[in-house]
């Protein structure tokens, strides 16, 4: 072969190996920045992914308001028992055994209505001991322990024990019935006790007193008390054990105490001692139940009147909050015949029922409302 001919062949050569070295170099140059916008353009649709995953998550939908309702019933003086001093024949204890012993007859009548609620609360005027070792008082009463169980078999869940006849038999009296108590789940609040609970949703708080009269440390003590419970968000209600045997009408001390006390937080009163009714009042959007009188009553086997009435208070409820509270007044007699008190709580009806509501709110002049055994709404702003 020539030389001249070989040395077209070597350039032929030559250009294709560049014309092919080119394109490689070209591919590659290409497809390096295809793949790296592949690569970019993943890495944007990850970040934006993320974004709008963490965006789901802040506008999550609200959650739902929670609406609740709680029914609470209050009743009065509750001495399951009787002073051994008085006759046997009958007494309280006499009657129960006529009753076959059976412990749920005291409150047979009512026990519907304290089973249909959420809390039932009476005010324990009795000790539950064996013990003989009295206190020099004209009245002392208490009853065997096992006469604790009535008030389970009630339906009852909480007693007040803040009264004048918790310490008939001394110390040794109270123990035994704090134990009874106890030993029946029976909750109980007063003589610095304090009983707290909780129903769908609503926090509750129960104190009790003794409120004969008003001086400064026991409103120190009060304050301090309605304080600690509203800081946990607590419906504080009061039971106070006050005022003057036999009267219709409250003393001065019982409206200052109460007054007082919601002044500083108290969202409702429920009063008892004077052994008959006293009257419904309304005071900064908070009721105060001056005297709820006797209810299962061991202490005298025919009183003059029988009337009393249960007390119930609804509260509705958002999210735990009252918005709002209902109120009626249950006519009730301590006794299911008229001639004699045979320690039955009984609700009444008819003419019996319209004239212990007239009653009831003759003495009620500042009630602001008519009080029925209907609920009676009225708005909460939980404000004092």
């Amino acid at each position: 072969m020539s030389k001249k001919k070989t040395s077209n062949l070597v350039v032929t050569f030559l250009i294709f190996g560049l014309l092919i070295l080119t394109g490689t170099i070209s591919y590659v140059i290409y497809y390096s920045k295809n793949i790296a916008q592949i690569q970019d353009t993943k890495e944007k649709d990850t970040e934006v992914s993320v974004s709008k995953n963490e965006e789901k998550e802040t506008k999550e939908a609200p959650k739902k308001d929670v609406l609740s309702e709680v029914t609470l019933s209050f009743a009065g003086d509750s001495t399951i028992g009787h002073d051994s001093n008085f006759a046997f024949a009958n007494s309280l204890p006499y009657v129960l055994n006529k009753n076959n012993n059976d412990f749920s007859y005291f409150f047979k009548n009512v026990a519907p209505i304290f089973k249909e609620d959420d809390i039932s609360v009476v005010n324990l005027e009795t000790t539950f001991t064996e013990s003989n070792d009295r206190e020099s008082k004209q009245f002392n009463f208490k009853a065997d322990p096992s006469y604790a169980k009535s008030l389970t078999l009630g339906h009852i869940e909480g007693v007040n024990i803040s009264n004048n006849h918790i310490y008939d038999y001394k110390q040794q009296g109270f123990n035994d019935t704090i134990k009874a108590l106890k030993d029946n789940n029976i909750n109980y609040f007063g003589e610095n006790n304090v009983w707290t609970t909780e129903v769908n949703g609503a926090k509750f708080g129960f104190l009790g007193y003794m409120g004969f009269n008003d001086y400064p440390e026991f409103r120190t003590k009060l304050e301090k008390d309605i304080k600690k419970l509203k800081d946990d968000g607590r419906i504080v209600i009061i039971n106070f054990h006050w005022g003057v045997e036999n009267s219709y009408y409250p003393v001065g001390s019982q409206e200052t105490l109460a007054r007082f006390a919601i002044d500083v937080g108290a969202d409702l009163i429920v009063g008892h001692h004077p052994h008959v009714i006293q009257g419904i009042e309304q005071y900064k959007g908070k009721i105060i139940a001056y005297s709820l009188g006797n209810f299962c009553f061991g202490g005298n086997f025919n009183p003059r009147d029988k009337d009393t009435f249960i007390l119930q208070v609804k509260y509705k409820l958002k999210n735990g909050v009252p918005q709002s509270y209902a109120v009626r007044a249950i006519p009730t007699s301590i006794s299911s015949v008229d001639y004699i008190n045979d320690y039955c709580p009984t609700p009444m009806e008819g003419d019996n029922k319209a004239r212990l509501l007239k009653k009831l709110n003759n003495l009620s002049k500042n009630a602001g409302f008519t009080i029925s055994d209907e609920f009676y709404e009225i708005s909460y702003d939980g404000k004092n």
